[in-house]
């Protein structure tokens, strides 16, 4: 098996093919202007793109590494978080300063439907592990959305901190965890009553929030303090189990996308500023190298094939 990190260099409109092995950039190409997040598809076969300041998302082909088709539509307004349903078939995206949520067949590439959420800045996307909810951050309304995937409509929105824009779901429990950029902060949320059971103080700037393949950890880059915060999900606190910041990791100068290998033993995060990727040892919770990518990396991926 082959393994490739898939790196956003979003002020240079190009995107990177790295080794993370040989940690080396294999090929860089072109795509729209400020591509800023993507998604794999399960097999493996695809990739999308959204270039939010180009207001278009681009398809990629995992095997020869090329733009195959580029999707544009008038309410494209800044697209920007995408998510791939557990069973492959549709594509989430939040358009943000449209606060519109878009739904891609992934078999035809084609848009399928589009609604408004009626809150402000909708920005990601994150799924339940069996695909029934997903849950958008609002930045401007410092709210969740909630929609009902098998329904495809908005069905409520709760309360978080101030600017949400970091979810994920944890593949255990359920529960959502919320980072609040502009409150440094960490939500945990019940899934089913909207209940916040946990608040946790962050680093400054918390914007992505990525849980290991066992859910062991879940990993929060803070943009402005340069580090990543290690969540311990079920961390033993005298006589009760609560997640808990257990490290703050250094990297590189405004992390930002973040993503777990395939056995969760690296972590790969890319520093916006100092251009290039900081791998991170699970096992030891410590940077043990970097690569070098394009201008201002944001968005990374992982494909194994």
């Amino acid at each position: 098996m082959e393994e490739f990190l898939i790196v956003l260099n979003k002020n240079a409109d190009t995107l990177s093919i790295v080794d993370p092995n040989e940690r080396e950039v294999l090929k860089t190409l072109d795509c729209g202007h400020n591509p800023h997040e993507i998604a794999v598809t399960p097999d493996g076969e695809k990739s999308y793109v959204t270039c939010s300041l180009g207001n278009e998302v681009n398809v990629l082909d995992n095997d020869s590494f090329e733009i195959v088709k580029t999707l544009e539509h008038e309410h494209f307004k800044f697209p920007h978080g995408v998510e791939i349903s557990p069973d492959g078939d549709k594509l989430y995206l939040a358009s943000t300063y449209s606060s519109r949520i878009f739904i891609i067949d992934t078999g035809t590439d084609e848009i399928d439907k589009n609604f408004p959420t009626y809150q402000e800045h909708s920005h990601m996307i994150s799924f339940t592990p069996d695909g029934k909810k997903v849950f958008v951050p609002n930045i401007g309304s410092d709210n969740i959305t909630v929609l009902d995937a098998e329904e495809e409509k908005v069905v409520n929105h709760f309360p978080v901190g101030e600017s949400p824009e970091g979810t994920a779901v944890d593949p255990e429990t359920g529960d959502l965890y919320v980072a609040n950029q502009d409150a440094d902060s960490l939500y945990v949320i019940d899934s089913e009553d909207y209940k916040t059971l946990h608040k946790r103080r962050l680093g400054k700037n918390p914007i992505r929030i990525v849980f290991s393949p066992d859910g062991e950890y879940a990993f929060i880059p803070n943009r402005e303090s340069n580090d990543v915060s290690v969540i311990d999900t079920n961390f033993q606190l005298r006589d009760r189990t609560e997640p808990w910041e257990i490290k703050r990791i250094p990297v590189g100068i405004w992390p930002g996308g973040t993503v777990f290998d395939h056995d969760g033993s690296r972590a790969f995060v890319a520093n916006n500023k100092t251009n290039d990727i900081s791998i991170i040892d699970v096992d030891e919770l410590e940077e043990v190298d970097r690569i070098d990518v394009g201008i201002h990396p944001d968005g990374i991926a992982y494909l194994m094939r």
